[in-house]
């Protein structure tokens, strides 16, 4: 049943649901569920602990803070999926969770940054890699996504049935279209960037000499180099099929592609997408595990019941990435 029955039949949503209110609250649920508790431990790591600042852990603890309220965001999402909520509530938590998602792509891309820098420019310092220009960068990231959807706050357009339905195919002036369209090109010109680090990270690990004389060389270097790739993986599969989708989902938002169908599996496609994306407030705490020892053995801890050693373990002054194998 659509959602166009709840209006009148002067004012109905041509863009219907069909599955989609059934299907999406179930598994935002349950990123809800997981993302909460993996979320809770990151902070716990890297926000409670004492150790030594490096730009890397300074990165990783705002990707947490971004993770983090994403998936508060998630309770109010599935509640107003596909209802006429009120309007600036919607609008706020709608706005509020791309902030999100876009600095956790913001943070991501600063880790690989700083991992290229440290692996494959070793002997060079950047003002990027040192922990107060690494927090001036956080901060700015923060400043600009919020200043850059600003409009989005103050724009209080409901002209069509479906800009009444929270979360939900909603038309876009020429402003906010080229806006999205925008973030969509800058999106690729990261994604490009970004792969490209990981390759260049991944030739370089091949080359290094690691354990030498050690047997099992070779076989800690394929794993060490799919570490490595753990994380543009994730990034991938999270972001790109959004990003992907978006493009002609603005352009049916802008009225530019008219055709009702068209539109009908624009809409499908980008809630499907989307629910992708914010998988990764899930998937981070997974590259924590595989790439941070201290976070390993943080929930190694947990799992064994062994609080008292797991909080020892995190108030000791070290470095969350000691080694290259880290993050």
């Amino acid at each position: 049943m659509s959602l166009g029955l709840n209006f009148s039949s002067n004012d109905t949503c041509e863009i219907h649901d069909g599955a989609l209110p059934h299907f999406l609250p179930i598994c935002y649920s349950i990123i809800c569920c997981f993302g909460l508790l993996s979320n809770t431990i990151s902070v716990f790591v890297f926000f409670v602990r004492r150790h030594d600042d490096t730009s890397t852990a300074v990165y990783m603890r705002h990707l947490t803070l971004a993770d983090s309220l994403l998936v508060l965001c998630l309770p109010l999402r599935i509640y107003y999926h596909y209802k006429q909520g009120p309007y600036f509530l919607c609008k706020v938590v709608g706005v509020f969770f791309y902030i999100n998602m876009y600095a956790s792509i913001s943070f991501l891309s600063l880790i690989s940054l700083d991992r290229y820098l440290k692996i494959v420019k070793p002997v060079w310092v950047f003002r990027i890699q040192k922990v107060l220009w690494s927090r001036i960068a956080s901060y700015i990231i923060w400043v600009v996504l919020f200043i850059g959807t600003a409009m989005f706050f103050v724009s209080n357009k409901q002209k069509n049935p479906c800009d009444k339905i929270c979360f939900h195919f909603h038309d876009k002036g020429l402003l906010a279209g080229s806006t999205n369209l925008a973030v969509v090109v800058l999106f690729g010109v990261l994604f490009l960037v970004f792969i490209v680090f990981y390759v260049k990270i991944a030739l370089k690990l091949r080359t290094m000499e690691i354990g030498k004389g050690d047997p099992n060389t070779q076989n800690r270097k394929k794993r060490l180099v799919l570490k490595t790739f753990l994380v543009p993986a994730i990034f991938t599969l999270c972001f790109l099929p959004y990003h992907a989708v978006r493009v002609p989902y603005v352009l049916a938002q802008m009225d530019v592609i008219k055709e009702l169908d068209s539109k009908q599996l624009l809409h499908t496609l980008n809630e499907y997408t989307l629910l992708l994306s914010t998988l990764n407030s899930c998937l981070d705490p997974i590259i924590y595990y595989f790439l941070s020892s201290i976070y390993r053995k943080t929930i190694l801890c947990a799992i064994q019941g062994k609080f008292k050693t797991m909080y020892d373990l995190n108030r000791r002054r070290i470095s969350i990435n000691r080694s290259i194998t880290e993050i």
